[in-house]
């Protein structure tokens, strides 16, 4: 079994939508996307545009939510509670991806999604297939 360390929202934990939280309970992979792009390739709507990020190692917290290098598009599984009207992960847009914040790793600091090490989250998005089961706790 892998590990990794992650950073998860800012602003706690939850599934109301616009909440910038990071929702609870089991999830499966929707959709991987960004296969074969480059490390640090910044995404915007689940595109990349050919920038590359610069990756800031210190602690610091940028303006910028950058989605890099691959997403794992998470749906939830748990009608009430990830899954349904006003709290649905898909329709929220919850990933797991990689960040231009690396020295933020393991502090919350998201705006709900599950953010990785760029190597971390290239080499996940290879181990696992989509529908895979992902449980956040």
């Amino acid at each position: 079994m892998e590990q990794y360390s992650i950073s998860s929202s800012y602003y706690g934990t939850g599934s109301k939508e616009n909440s910038l939280k990071t929702p609870l309970g089991r999830h499966e992979i929707y959709k991987k996307i960004g296969n074969d792009l480059p490390n640090n390739a910044i995404l915007k709507g689940r595109v990349w545009n050919g920038a590359i990020a610069d990756i800031i190692a210190e602690p610091i917290d940028t303006d910028f939510d950058h989605v890099t290098s691959r997403i794992l598009w998470l749906d939830g599984l748990e009608l009430g509670k990830n899954k349904g009207k006003g709290i649905d992960s898909r329709n929220r847009y919850i990933y797991i991806h990689g960040t231009a914040e690396e020295g933020l790793i393991g502090k919350p600091a998201s705006d709900g999604c599950i953010r990785m090490y760029n190597e971390d989250v290239i080499e996940l998005f290879d181990l696992v297939d989509e529908k895979a089961q992902v449980w956040i706790y």
